[in-house]
């Protein structure tokens, strides 16, 4: 319990979602997609898309071009408009999709990482296997984290 470890995750919301319900003994900081969005272009590095087939990934085009296409219209409008800007920031927000990437900075225990490792070995997401790879390369992860009763 007294081992912490403070780490920056960068996860697709879909997994920050799940990662939330581990709330005891956590403390996270991020970065805030409502300012953050409107920074620069919309791309697909800012997506989590490993396993995106072709078709998918021209679906998701459009939907990048449509996530680009309010964010133009907000910093088009945000000066003299500033109420039609709104909607166009409003609209984003609203269809961005859960693939998209944010960063953590969280700040938890041993305990707390070998709770979550043990209820999410085998999970269907590949995230989930990326954060326990992840938990493996800590100092002592053997004796504190991986070690069976």
């Amino acid at each position: 319990r007294q081992i912490m470890v403070s780490v920056d995750i960068t996860a697709p919301l879909f997994w920050l979602k799940e990662f939330d319900t581990y709330k005891v003994g956590t403390v996270a900081n991020s970065t805030s997609t409502m300012h953050k969005i409107m920074s620069k272009e919309i791309d697909y590095k800012m997506f989590e898309m490993d396993d995106l087939d072709d078709i998918e990934v021209e679906g998701f085009k459009q939907v990048i071009d449509l996530c680009n296409y309010y964010r133009n219209q907000y910093l088009e409008h945000k000066q003299y408009e500033p109420d039609l800007a709104k909607i166009y920031w409003k609209a984003l927000i609203r269809i961005l999709p859960e693939s998209w990437l944010q960063t953590r900075t969280v700040t938890m225990n041993y305990e707390v990482i070998r709770n979550i490792v043990h209820q999410r070995k085998g999970h269907k997401l590949s995230e989930w296997k990326s954060f326990i790879d992840w938990a493996k390369t800590l100092p002592y992860a053997e004796e504190f984290i991986f070690y069976e009763n």
